[in-house]
């Protein structure tokens, strides 16, 4: 395959400057995760509960998604300023990828060859 040389010009040296600053002292997270935590409320159907009349008991969720399936884990109160540093190392890992990967879109679309308008 042949291979198209560097796209110049001061866009794609702005994107090039973009992409290398985002990289630079970028690590992957060893103990990131994925997705979101979220605070959520369940009642437990005892007639006599407060939950009944009231409001329901308070659950933390972590909601991921391994290969297009949605996975929820039921988190411990006590882990949960844990789980949301962990969450957001992963958030803030995942940013920073997509933004490298948006730079290199934009330095492909800046060298691929340019179609001629016909009747020239």
């Amino acid at each position: 395959m042949k291979r198209n040389p560097q796209p110049k010009g001061p866009r794609a040296a702005q994107l090039r400057q973009r992409k290398f600053r985002r990289l630079e002292g970028l690590e992957i997270p060893i103990e990131g995760l994925p997705g979101s935590l979220s605070l959520n409320t369940t009642r437990c159907g005892k007639p006599n509960c407060h939950c009944a009349t009231g409001e329901g008991h308070p659950s933390w969720l972590l909601t991921y998604s391994v290969r297009g399936q949605k996975r929820v884990l039921r988190i411990p109160a006590a882990m949960v300023a844990e789980v949301r540093r962990r969450v957001e190392q992963g958030r803030a890992f995942t940013e920073a990828v997509d933004e490298v990967f948006a730079a290199n879109a934009g330095l492909l679309a800046l060298g691929r060859p340019r179609r001629r308008a016909r009747g020239r």
